[in-house]
């Protein structure tokens, strides 16, 4: 039997952009599944830190993802057009890259990735 391996991507729960975000997390990183944990806007909701309750079930999914199925990878995503998060791009790469840093205070084993889904619905990294 071959080894299966995953990767976690909080995503937005827009259904545009969850098939680009499948499919370059499973081909760049070679992975076989990507857990997603969804909600709307979730690169303002860690980046804000407010809402605490969603941030302790974001910290509960992602630790589910890494402890049940070996996931050792997290991305977090932001995309154009987004009706949780209505914000210009900088904003959303601002958000991303605060996001970024919250999950790696949390899971500090893990490679941290954030990604940005373009008005084309194609997939960049965010450094």
């Amino acid at each position: 039997m071959s080894y299966i391996r995953f990767a976690t991507a909080i995503n937005c729960m827009d259904g545009r952009v969850q098939v680009p975000v499948i499919e370059h997390i499973r081909n760049k990183y070679e992975v076989d599944y990507v857990d997603m944990p969804t909600l709307p806007g979730p690169d303002k909701v860690l980046a804000e830190g407010k809402d605490k309750s969603t941030l302790e079930s974001i910290k509960k999914y992602v630790d589910l993802s890494v402890n049940r199925h070996g996931s050792t990878l997290v991305a977090i995503c932001g995309h154009y057009d987004c009706a949780g998060n209505p914000v210009g791009r900088e904003v959303h790469i601002k958000q991303i890259r605060e996001a970024k840093n919250v999950l790696k205070s949390w899971f500090s084993e893990l490679h941290v990735i954030g990604l940005w889904i373009n008005q084309n619905w194609e997939v960049e990294e965010v450094k």
